[in-house]
């Protein structure tokens, strides 16, 4: 059963958006739960745009699907994750492809976050979950929808 991402995603981390202006201010969105409940600094969102620019757009892991993190001294204060719905497509570069699914990730350490990345692996391995997930209709079925999902992949 998957444990990690049940225990590590909040209720409160969930958000749905009609959309940003740019990608960096879907970053900062996509952060923001994370700031306001002290699971990150401020200075965490901007670790992942200079990251991004610097490194180009490494977190876009398949159309409609992007992992967002930093390093741990980037601002990570605690091991947690938000999910983020975009109604409509963010664009990390201009030749796409587009994301309508951010996931953002806080880890303290370099080892704390595996399994949840393992279990996440599992789960987005399959296009109809970042579908589902795109299209719920409330941040509730989002989240709903993400633990169910991720538990039925750790199966």
């Amino acid at each position: 059963m998957a444990k990690a991402i049940a225990s590590m995603l909040k209720r409160e981390n969930v958000q749905i958006w009609e959309g940003a202006d740019s990608w960096e201010e879907a970053v900062v969105i996509a952060c923001t739960p994370l700031i306001d409940n002290g699971f990150v600094a401020p200075r965490y969102a901007e670790g992942i745009i200079d990251n991004a620019n610097e490194f180009g757009p490494y977190f876009v892991i398949c159309p409609d699907l992007a992992l967002l993190h930093a390093r741990p001294e980037q601002g990570a204060l605690k091991t947690q994750l938000s999910v983020t719905v975009m109604r409509e497509p963010v664009f990390f570069k201009p030749e796409g492809p587009g994301v309508r699914v951010l996931v953002t990730l806080a880890a303290t350490d370099a080892n704390s976050h595996l399994e949840v990345m393992k279990e996440l692996a599992v789960m987005f391995s399959n296009p109809d979950t970042i579908e589902k997930i795109a299209t719920a209709k409330t941040a509730d079925e989002v989240y709903d929808d993400f633990v169910a999902d991720a538990e039925k992949a750790g199966e």
